[in-house]
């Protein structure tokens, strides 16, 4: 049995200022919704440099010390997606819109009353509980199971 598997790695970082996150309303048809800035990995890239990037590519700001606090990932097609979850309260710059969305401040508290990206409930509860680390997609037949462990 081989233990080598094709990867594919993004990440994703919830920008916090106080009781307030960073989120932006992808307009993406695959994964519409509002979200948190992130994106794909390129080659030879670290994982931290990727979210540093990706938060400035779609937001404007510059991040700093992004913390490493869970993950994402399931199988599709023979392939692993994985996405790294990191969050940071260290930022500079001033907001711009992107090709990826809009991009808003807003409360923590009302952020899952809005129209979520898919599966965003439970990344959330990923992002904020020091209990949960990864949140895992598995088919089970015709439908995709979530697991929060």
């Amino acid at each position: 049995m081989s233990r080598t598997e094709i990867a594919t790695f993004t990440t994703m970082c919830m920008v916090r200022d106080g009781d307030r996150v960073l989120v932006l309303d992808r307009k993406d048809p695959d994964w519409p919704g509002v979200t948190f800035p992130g994106g794909h990995v390129e080659p030879n890239e670290s994982f931290v440099d990727c979210a540093i990037r990706e938060v400035w590519e779609e937001t404007g700001l510059t991040i700093s010390a992004p913390r490493l606090c869970g993950v994402k990932d399931w199988y599709s097609d023979g392939e692993r997606y994985v996405v790294l979850f990191f969050q940071t309260d260290r930022f500079s710059g001033q907001l711009q819109f992107s090709a990826e969305g809009e991009v808003w401040w807003e409360e923590l508290c009302k952020f899952h009353t809005m129209p979520l990206a898919d599966g965003m409930d439970s990344m959330l509860r990923v992002f904020l509980s020091d209990d949960l680390s990864e949140f895992f997609y598995r088919q089970d037949g015709d439908h995709w199971v979530q697991e929060l462990k």
